[in-house]
């Protein structure tokens, strides 16, 4: 049983990590993509539209390969996790369900006619239809956040006879407490890795002296949208989102914090420690007193409880990889804001252009979003274990009892060599995209 279990997280952690390189970008260049059409229209420089029609592009590949790694994992509720369906089904198909038919319907049919239907529709038009690409990409973000809000605090439902969720009241799924400072967190962190990635662009461009103007343009939007969204990601819907998880998964929150044991007066805020299993504390621990009593609750001296304060089956079930998932993101997070800010400052004194230094430091932080937001979900996923609906269904009671642990990592050697040919063809697609430029002709 507890192959079965661990295989069926590990092929669906690997084939979700792999699916969310891709909307991560999607959700955020699309804010993006809309900017620059409105300063086309507002301004008539026609780089602003060449920057839509160019991240369009890049936008367009990123879709097209979500939408192939994303359709796997539906198949997985059904072959891995079929109890968990069978369960729940009642209320999460009806999220996944509204997801697909609004969202991905709105955002694929008006993906179309931004990259085909410019000079046929007009100027205005397309700025429409690329406006309504970026509501359906967002859309599409809140109901999947809407059905793993429901996994983390579950409410409006009943337990039937036969052991089946059901759902009492439909609102609920989108007033849950949960919902909006997770979205909001989420899809920020997704702008913080869209401006990396234009920002990065501009750099590459500047450094290779080609294109240059653009790389200028791509640069400056990039730090701008960047510091912004990366200010915001930590407050205020960072602090949001951890006082929730202080609220509804107080064990969690210990875990995430590395408190082993209850402090009486207010709790430290660790920097850098090593969870140590065996004696339950932390090594080499560098700490900041009662820091992390007054974040959560704006009091100096509240308690906080520790790890000692829960039953062992409370508690998640890789406290270390959950202890530094989250350590990594907050980390991640302060740079991304010192960076941008120190750009910005650059960009404000006319020197960021010609700082070489700066720019190849902007080029080569492009993975480490990507890095943050994959860290930041698995904080959020292995912070809800042992449970698949927290507080009520356990992950040991979710599985497929006939799917063997021999198939389930069949299948995933195969996720994984399938996955490394599309992981290279999307290289090769945006990086022809990169290389040809918004203005192939020109340098």
């Amino acid at each position: 049983m507890e192959d079965m279990i661990f295989y069926d997280r590990l092929q669906f952690a690997f084939t979700i990590t792999f699916h969310y390189i891709f909307p991560q970008l999607t959700m955020g260049l699309s804010l993006m993509i809309v900017y620059f059409k409105w300063k086309f229209l507002r301004t008539k420089v026609d780089q602003y539209n060449d920057a839509a029609k160019f991240f369009m592009k890049i936008f367009a590949i990123n879709f097209t390969m979500g939408v192939v790694t994303g359709i796997p994992m539906e198949f997985q509720f059904g072959t891995n996790w079929a109890k968990f369906s069978e369960l729940t089904g009642g209320i999460i198909g009806q999220t996944l369900a509204m997801e697909g038919m609004f969202s991905f319907f709105l955002e694929s049919s008006f993906l179309a006619l931004f990259i085909f239907g410019e000079k046929l529709m007009g100027q205005k038009l397309h700025f429409l239809t690329g406006f309504l690409v970026f509501l359906g990409s967002w859309a599409s973000g809140w109901f999947i956040l809407a059905t793993n809000a429901w996994m983390q605090n579950p409410v409006g439902f009943e337990i039937l006879e036969n052991g089946k969720y059901a759902l009492k009241n439909f609102s609920a799924l989108f007033i849950n407490p949960w919902l909006l400072p997770a979205f909001l967190h989420n899809q920020f962190a997704s702008v913080v890795t869209s401006s990396f990635v234009v920002a990065s662009i501009g750099a590459f461009y500047i450094l290779r002296k080609k294109q240059v103007e653009y790389g200028k343009l791509f640069l400056k939007t990039g730090v701008v949208f960047g510091l912004i969204s990366s200010v915001l990601l930590a407050f205020p819907t960072g602090d949001w989102n951890a006082k929730n998880v202080a609220k509804y998964q107080p064990a969690s929150f210990a875990a995430m914090e590395g408190i082993f044991k209850t402090e009486e007066k207010g709790a430290e805020i660790v920097l850098i420690g090593q969870p140590n299993m065996v004696e339950k504390k932390l090594d080499n621990k560098i700490a900041v007193p009662n820091i992390l009593s007054f974040l959560t609750y704006q009091e100096w001296d509240k308690q906080i409880p520790g790890m000692d304060q829960f039953k062992q089956d409370q508690l998640p079930d890789n406290i270390p990889a959950l202890y530094y998932s989250y350590h990594i993101m907050v980390g991640l997070g302060t740079l991304f804001i010192a960076i941008m800010a120190m750009a910005l400052l650059f960009l404000w004194r006319k020197k960021l252009y010609n700082s070489k230094p700066l720019l190849w430091i902007i080029m080569f932080l492009l993975p480490f979003p990507y890095i943050a937001n994959i860290t930041g979900w698995y904080t959020a996923e292995l912070g809800r274990q042992p449970y698949l609906v927290y507080g009520l269904l356990r992950t040991s009671e979710g599985i497929s009892p006939t799917v063997s642990s021999g198939n389930t990592l069949f299948t995933l050697l195969g996720f994984v060599a399938l996955y490394m040919l599309l992981g290279l063809l999307f290289l090769v697609l945006v990086g022809k995209t990169i290389h040809h430029g918004p203005r192939p002709q020109t340098n």
